[in-house]
Order: structure tokens, then C-alpha cells, then sequence
């Protein structure tokens, strides 16, 4: 079987083709940054419009790079929620057009699942239960996966997201727009002593995130050095040291709460290289494994969605032709599926 997934709950149109007997036969990928770049953020409106002008383009691309037609697709997954109304509808409206015109499934898919699977399209992939960070832009929680769609919120960001908190800091210090990427890279080049931020909410019980005081803490030595080149990579540093280990102190936390041994991170911040190191090497250390999905599967994609929406059409998930998208979902209001 193959299904066609579809994200566009953001400033991404990511477009692709899962078979489930080959894996991923296709994958495309249309990154908004340079439409938001002067606005300093993601415009809904501007996410939109460029949705509908590369949505169906990328479509056909894809589906002539797996070599088919419209009637080798068995099902047409698309992004319900959580995400930007406007483009979660047009992702959703082509999806379910397409589906009524192929006369086969659509099946929405929650954007948070969809990431929590991505590690699944590696050779290494995670067996339920585990636990899940998911870290973006948007998003900070573990979850408690005891089989696919039955999720427990174990904790989440009670203010920023990690990758909020990094943009924001980025802008700080005056890196372009999207900030989190272009501060880690700077970290790169400071040195690791010469500031010390805070750990927040790690010296307390209980799972949950703050990272707005590391923005503010950020701001405060920022007014209070003279800044250079070097003084700013130092204080990326200093910031991006503080949230992977807190990141890490809260992951081997959840699994000591769970008793599980495996943990995956997934989104955006997944990517990031010292967090991936970091994690590995602590988790490692009271046996556990990490898994986590290549770079490019961590941001917005296709691929997670067609994955995510293969597992579910083989637990027989289908829709009307009713299109509803949700600016906020909670992945505890999915069903179990019957088998995974």
C-alpha cells in the first residue's frame, strides 16, 4: 500500500509517498524561510498564500519521482491540527479533494504524532513503550507513549518552547531570522565557563519546562557587556548549555518516573548536534537508548505524515469529507490504535 502525506501546518509544504512495504518513496520539501525572513517570524497570512501556490506543484513532483500515477495511491494523509487555521485548510482541502477524486481514505494526522513517529523511518527505530520529547518552536512535553495513540502528558513548557526561547535569544543578539539554527552555530565558536546560566525548574519535582527566564537572562548580560563577536558566541554557548541540560536532567527524569529505558526526541530542536550528544551520552549511561530521527525529518515534513497516516489506515482510520483542523489538539485526545 502507499500513502501520499501532506503537511502544512506552518511555514513548511512538505509533500510524500510511503510505501509499507519499500519505506519512503519519495519526499519533498518547501521551506517558507525566506518569505518570513523580513518580518522576523512567520506571518499566517504569507504561510497561506504560499501554501496554495506550492501544495499541488509539489504534489506532482513527487508522485512523478515515485514513478506513479493517481491510482497507485492508497490514501491521502494530510495535517489536522495543531498549527496555523489557514494553512492546516489548505493542506486539508487538497488532501481530502484528492482522496474524493481517487476514491480512496484520507486520514487526518496529528503534527505532534506525526514527529513522535518520524524516528520510526530509520533502520533504528523505537518499540513501545518509551517516552517522547518533543522539542520545537511550538512545542515542549514529554510524553508517555505506552503504544501508538495513547499518549499521557507527563510534562510540558509552562511558558516558552525551547525553540521559541532559542529564536528569541538569537534576536537578541541580533542573528538573522530563523535565529535557533544560526545561534547554535555560533555556540560553537564560545567558550563554555566564561558565563553560566541557570538550570530552570530542574532544582524542584515535577516534569514541566520554563525557558522564558533564560531569554530574559540572556538580555540581562547582553545589557551588561559590551558585545563583540566572541562575547556573543560565548553567551550562545552559555544559553544553549543551559537548555540542553535541563532538557536532559527533565529526560532522565521522566524515564526514572516510567521505569522505560527508551526515550526519543523529536522536532525541530531534535536536530541540534550538542543536544543529540548530551542525551546519548546520559541516557546511555543508566541504560537506556536514544533514538531520533535524521536531520531533515525532525523540522515539518511529509515523510512523518505518510508514515503516520500508513499506521492508521492499517488500523482501518478514515474520514468523512468533512474538513476540520484545529489550531490546538492535545495528543491524549487521540485513540489507541489496535494494533502497531
Amino acid at each position: 500500500m502507499r500513502v501520499l502525506g501532506i503537511e502544512t501546518s506552518c511555514d513548511e509544504t512538505g509533500i510524500a509517498i510511503y510505501d509499507d512495504q519499500v519505506g519512503l518513496l519519495a519526499n519533498q520539501l518547501y521551506s517558507q524561510v525566506k518569505v518570513h525572513a523580513n518580518y522576523g517570524g512567520v506571518v499566517p497570512e504569507l504561510a497561506s498564500r504560499d501554501h496554495i501556490s506550492k501544495t499541488i506543484p509539489l504534489i506532482r513532483t513527487v508522485v512523478q519521482e515515485a514513478g506513479l500515477t493517481g491510482g497507485d495511491i492508497d490514501a491521502v494523509a494530510y495535517t489536522e491540527g495543531p498549527g496555523l487555521i489557514g494553512a492546516l485548510l489548505v493542506g486539508a482541502t487538497i488532501g481530502r479533494s484528492l482522496a474524493f477524486a481517487w476514491r480512496v481514505p484520507s486520514i487526518p494526522i496529528h503534527h505532534m504524532e506525526g514527529h513522535l513517529l518520524a524516528p520510526m523511518l530509520e533502520e533504528k527505530s523505537p518499540k513501545c513503550p518509551f517516552v517522547a520529547l518533543l522539542v520545537s518552536g511550538g512545542h515542549t512535553q514529554l510524553i508517555n507513549v505506552m503504544e501508538i495513540g495513547k499518549y499521557q502528558l507527563l510534562g510540558e513548557s509552562i511558558d516558552d518552547a525551547a525553540g521559541e526561547a532559542f529564536d528569541k535569544t538569537a534576536k537578541l543578539l541580533g542573528l538573522d531570522y530563523p535565529g535557533g539554527p544560526a545561534l547554535s552555530l555560533i555556540a560553537q565558536q564560545g567558550q563554555a565557563s566564561r558565563f553560566v546560566f541557570p538550570r530552570p525548574m530542574t532544582n524542584r519535582p515535577g516534569l514541566d519546562f520554563s525557558f522564558s527566564g533564560l531569554k530574559t537572562f540572556a538580555a540581562n548580560i547582553i545589557r551588561s557587556n559590551s558585545m563583540d563577536q566572541q562575547t556573543a558566541a560565548d553567551i550562545a554557548r552559555a544559553f544553549e548549555d543551559a537548555v540542553v541540560d535541563t532538557l536532559v536532567i527533565k529526560c532522565k527524569r521522566a524515564l526514572e518516573k516510567t521505569g522505560y529505558k527508551r526515550l526519543v526526541i523529536a522536532g525541530g530542536v531534535s536536530a541540534n548536534r550538542p543536544l543529540r550528544l548530551k542525551m546519548a551520552e546520559s541516557i546511555t549511561k543508566i541504560g537506556g537508548q536514544v533514538f531520533y530521527a535524521r536531520p531533515e525529518f525532525c523540522t515539518d515534513n511529509g515523510a512523518m505524515i505518510a508514515l503516520a497516516g500508513m499506521i492508521r489506515l492499517k488500523n482501518g482510520v478514515s474520514c468523512s469529507l468533512d474538513i476540520n483542523v484545529k489550531a490546538r489538539w492535545s495528543l491524549a485526545d487521540l485513540s489507541p490504535l489496535t494494533t502497531t
